[in-house]
């Protein structure tokens, strides 16, 4: 078959924002089909709400908008772009459930789009419990017995009879969203409210627990002629119980029986059929080892983040063959340089694969370290080696936890067996790391199976390497013999770790393993579909097959690592963007990066991928086989700076700012004399070691202060002290602060306005495109607050002081290439706070909105010594934005239902969305409508604010009266009110008696929240209002200035109504060059 002619423009719906459970596989998986598509000659609209993403770019698409994702917004892009056909199954959930709304209320058919990918009816067949349970009863395929509810009376009743544990799973969610595990009636009555809440359509299942089976899965491949192929196996080596996001799983199945996959292959191909999915389904199943029975757990038709794994694992880019076969064309059609044609191809890869998830518990206080049905992980890693050994030890090493092994983590090694052994009984982000201490005190691997249920191969494999472990242990402060250290690097031992062992430098065991002939080879992973294309792991048990070419100078660029909460895709969308530019330059590109869910990962954006752990080891053996003329490191976040000045030591060549201009920013000393020197002001502070030096420098400060350690990204442990008491308890409860790792404390910057530039500095000259304004005021993470672009309420002189600082700063500091600079103004005074000489996380946000390619631009400056180009900085001319991009944080606050949502110094938000328009009120409007909390245009707000916040409160409430919002208000605030002369009702709190706030929001009489924290000066804790607001999805706001902004925003939408709907091209189109 070949390539259909009846459609000509495709509308594609990325996914969204990243929140736990969606990450940037999507972003990967949307990019793909764009290439595809347009390589088909159709023309593409995207529609996505992130813009920290490479799909979003302007040159992917044809059409880009940066929209809310929601039924009226795609109506309205539907109505103004025509398009032909829709491809919601690249999208994750969002787009699948977007599309399936979209169907029913009749939106596809009004304007005559077809659906092509998957099916509406399908989506349904796929995410609806019970017409999923009667396909599958019709295909006489079995599931794990379960029942449906509508009630929690029901869901009582059916648990009765199946007997408990039971799993709940609401229909249409993911990541396991809602859902959960329970042991008894009053676990399930909780679980239960939250699932039908959660679900779209109030639905649960209530299931039999099939805990501790095996969980396997399938990436399987269909065409429009029935022809399927099985991509990849997957066996997660956590057993049944924990949620596939967090699991720990590999690939091909290393203990599954050929009988037993040639099964799980039937089944799943008979459901894949009979679903009618064309492209790439994810078939789940569960097997008990005892009884040999297999159960289909769900199927996911869509691009999954299983199925980025899948594409990395073995090479065949599904989404890309996706997108092709959705138009028609046959997995016949597609040549490969390996099978000959698709239809032809085996998983045959002679490596094993490993996946590891990264979490972030230690952001979310009073969130207990615990897996289950409910997805936890931030990110992943994904390792390749030749042994599970190799592969499984070069995870550990991928995750950047400062673990280059698997013991010695935390304090495990110091408990003994028995208390091990009680820790594994619930499973933890440290379970293996558990396991591998309780096997060093003695445990059996039988004693370790009873207890976890993880696979006896598996715990045998893991026993074997504490053995040779032990037996390197016994060479402490020496190198152990030859055969050992050959041994030990087979097995995936990282010099980093086997020098922590034997108490020895890394660079001892380096150059003794090099003396021996022990180094990495390399092996390829031919890319399916292309003739020759591949890309490289590294392996102590192979020989090398890396043809390595000297054509063209090189540049190797440092990825990011894997996502996690204060690094996100936003750096990787900088590395692709620097390899894009490097090609262009002349120069072969060559990325190093762990991620699999990511576009830098992909075959084609570098010349040549090696899929590798960020480490001094891989990097080094990588430089020492390409000999590139130079290494970026500024473009991966934290990951690659870390390994900056070590790699320099090592005779690399960094391209770019140097590493001690990087380390001279970080260290608060240096920085503040250089300020003094350039008559630049900064908030008093000092540094501490002791109590008593905190409580004296705060004496001289004056309170309330900032403190936090130093070098760390995110804001890790930042707090707001106030009084001396509290300043104690911080001092005493913070750890391993040292004379060289002191804490910091800076004069907190009162109800001062916050605002960051970035910029592109030649060494000489600097430019900034634009200046962001933080909403929330200063004291909040400038990764969780929404910022404006360009600024509002900044005035001239401001900000032409701002972009002089950063120039002054920039020039001082030699940036060469990008930098972020943080600044706050108070009573009219600009301050800096901190710079940093590296790309930052709001680059896409400023190359999107101002329509500026600052990577490319970067990455010609940072090159410029080696092409000898002309600095383009001279170029760049002030340009004047017609219009607004309002950014705001997501954050995971629905998936740790214990956590206070309130925002800090401490970053926590996973992801962003941006909402444009010609008027400020409507971007912020539609920023907030795109993470989901959509402002009601009238109804009821609720007022109460803490003592700082209430000078302003009035204000506030003036302007929401005067938008017809009915007023309700706690104790003071409500006196504050009624004093101003506006209209309210007196509400009681949690502990003034009933009907009480929470009551209200319980019973869904409130529209809006209005509520700043009462803070740890009060005897009352008032986080279980926001908690409630969460839970009863109702838009609340922990800000005064977000407030009056809010207010700003409903005003403008009930005075002008719904904006019509620009694309990114078009508003880029408006922009023109500043006169004068």
């Amino acid at each position: 078959m070949s390539k259909r002619t009846d459609i000509h423009k495709i509308l594609i719906i990325g996914s969204g924002p990243i929140i736990i459970g969606q990450a940037c596989e999507f972003d990967y998986s949307g990019t793909q089909a764009c290439k595809a598509l347009r390589s088909l000659g159709y023309e593409i609209v995207l529609v996505n709400s992130n813009p920290a993403t490479i799909m979003t770019d302007p040159e992917m698409a044809d059409v880009t908008y940066i929209e809310p994702l929601n039924t009226d917004r795609l109506e309205q892009i539907i109505a103004k772009e025509r398009p032909d056909a829709l491809l919601p199954n690249l999208g994750g959930q969002s787009g699948l459930n977007l599309c399936a709304e979209l169907a029913k209320e009749g939106i596809l058919d009004k304007y005559q789009v077809k659906v092509i990918g998957v099916q509406v009816d399908a989506i349904e067949r796929g995410e609806d419990r019970i017409e999923f349970k009667k396909s599958m009863d019709a295909l006489g395929i079995q599931m794990a017995r379960s029942e449906v509810a509508y009630t929690v009376e029901e869901a009582l009743k059916i648990a009765d009879t199946l007997g408990y544990p039971v799993v709940l799973r609401p229909a249409y969610t993911m990541g396991g969203a809602g859902g959960g595990l329970v042991y008894n009636k009053e676990e399930l009555k909780t679980v239960c409210a939250r699932g039908l809440q959660a679900s779209l359509v109030g639905q649960v299942l209530v299931e039999e627990s099939i805990l501790g089976w095996e969980e396997l899965e399938l990436e399987v491949v269909r065409d429009a002629d029935n022809n399927m192929i099985t991509v990849c196996f997957i066996e997660n080596i956590d057993p049944l119980g924990v949620h596939t996001g967090d699991s720990f799983c590999c690939a091909p199945m290393l203990t599954i029986s050929e009988e037993c996959q040639k099964e799980l292959q039937r089944q799943a191909y008979k459901i894949v059929a009979s679903v009618e999915v064309i492209g790439g389904t994810n078939v789940q199943f569960a097997h008990d080892p005892v009884t040999d029975r297999i159960v289909v757990i769900e199927i996911n038709p869509r691009t999954s983040r299983s199925s980025a794994l899948a594409s990395k694992a073995t090479g065949f880019p599904i989404a890309l063959v996706s997108a092709m076969l959705a138009c028609g064309l046959t997995l016949k059609d597609i040549p490969c340089g390996k099978y000959g044609t698709l239809d032809k191809y085996v998983p045959d890869g002679d490596y094993v694969v490993i996946k590891f998830a990264r979490w972030a518990f230690e952001k979310f206080k009073g969130v207990e370290d615990k897996l289950g049905t409910q997805m936890r992980a931030v990110g992943e890693v994904m390792s390749i080696g030749k042994t599970y050994k190799e592969a499984f030890q070069k995870a550990i090493r991928s995750l950047e936890t400062g673990r280059y092994g698997l013991g010695y983590a935390r304090d495990y090694y110091t408990k003994t067996k028995e208390a091990l052994l009680q820790m594994l009984i619930t499973p933890s982000s440290d379970r293996h790391f558990i396991m591998y201490e309780a096997l060093r005190k003695g445990a059996t691997v039988e004693e370790i199976f009873d207890i976890t249920k993880v696979k006896t191969y598996f715990i045998q494999q893991m026993k074997e390497m504490v053995e040779e472990e032990t037996a390197l242990a016994a060479f402490k402060g020496s190198l152990p013999s030859d055969d050992m250290l050959i041994s030990a690097k087979k097995n995936g031992f990282s010099d980093k770790y086997l020098s922590q062992l034997l108490d020895i430098s890394e660079d001892t065991v380096r150059s003794r393993r090099i003396e021996l002939g022990v180094e990495e080879n390399w092996e390829g992973v031919h890319v399916s579909g292309t003739p020759d294309s591949a890309y490289y792991y590294s392996t102590y048990n192979g020989t090398d097959m890396n043809p390595i070419n000297t054509e063209r100078p090189k540049v190797m660029i440092l990825g990011g690592g894997p996502n996690r909460i204060g690094q996100g895709i936003e750096f990787d969308y900088c590395c692709v963007h620097a390899s894009l530019a490097l090609k262009k330059l002349g120069f072969e590109t060559i990325i190093v990066n762990c991620n699999p869910e990511t576009v830098s990962t992909d075959y084609d954006t570098s010349d040549k991928l090696y899929f590798e752990p960020l480490t001094l080891e891989d990097v080094l053996s990588i430089y020492k086989k390409e000999q590139p003329v130079g290494v970026i490191a500024q473009f991966g976040g934290q990951t690659p700076l870390n390994l900056a000045s070590e790699l320099e030591k090592n005779g690399v060549k960094i391209l770019g700012t140097s590493p001690s201009v990087i380390d001279l920013a970080e260290d608060r000393d240096l920085f503040r004399a250089m300020m003094d020197r350039l008559e630049i002001p900064m908030p008093e502070s000092g540094m501490a070691t002791t109590v008593d030096e905190a409580l004296a420098i705060a004496g001289r400060i004056g309170y309330p202060v900032m403190v936090r350690p130093s070098y760390v990204l995110g804001g890790r442990g930042m707090e707001v002290v106030y009084d001396d008491d509290s300043m104690e308890g911080y001092m005493k409860a913070a750890v391993g602060v040292t004379p060289d790792r002191p804490i910091l404390i800076d004069r907190f910057l009162n109800h001062a306005l916050e605002c960051e530039a970035d910029a592109i500095s030649d060494g000489n000259h600097a430019f900034v495109p634009a200046v962001m304004e933080h909403i929330e005021l200063a004291g909040v993470h400038s990764g969780d607050s929404a910022c404006i672009i360009p600024s509002v309420h900044i005035s001239e002189e401001n900000v032409r002081t701002i972009k002089e600082y950063t120039k002054k700063i920039a020039e001082e500091m030699h940036v060469k290439g990008l930098m972020n600079m943080q600044y706050a103004i108070e009573n009219g005074k600009v301050y800096v706070l901190e710079a940093n000489p590296r790309a930052s996380r709001t680059v896409p946000l400023v190359s999107k909105v101002c329509n500026i390619r600052m990577v490319p631009l970067a990455t010609d400056i940072i090159t410029s010594e080696l092409t000898g180009r002309p600095s383009p900085v001279a170029e760049l001319k002030e340009k004047d934005i017609p219009y607004y991009g309002v950014k705001e944080a997501v954050f995971p606050f629905n998936m740790f239902q214990e956590v206070d949502p309130v925002l800090g110094p401490e970053m926590r938000s996973t992801g962003e969305v941006l909402g444009l328009s010609s008027s400020y009120g409507e971007a912020f409007y539609k920023a907030q409508e795109a993470t989901q909390s959509k402002l009601p245009l009238k109804g009821t707000v609720l007022i109460s604010v803490n003592r700082k916040d209430k000078a302003e409160v009035a204000e506030v409430a003036k302007m929401f009266a005067e938008d017809g919002f009915k007023l309700l208000a706690t104790g003071n605030t409500y006196e504050l009110i009624r004093e101003a002369g506006i209209e309210a009702e007196k509400v009681k709190k949690l502990y003034e008696g009933r009907p009480n706030i929470l009551d209200m929001i319980t019973n869904g009489v409130i529209d809006l929240i209005v509520n700043s924290p009462v803070g740890k000066d009060s005897i009352h804790d008032d986080s279980y209002l926001r908690k409630a607001a969460i839970k009863a999805k109702i838009p609340y706001i922990t800000t005064i200035a977000a407030a009056r902004v809010t207010a700003k925003g409903i005003r403008y939408m009930n005075e002008h109504g719904r904006g019509d709907v620009k694309s990114l091209q078009q508003l880029h189109g408006e922009i023109s060059d500043r006169l004068g």
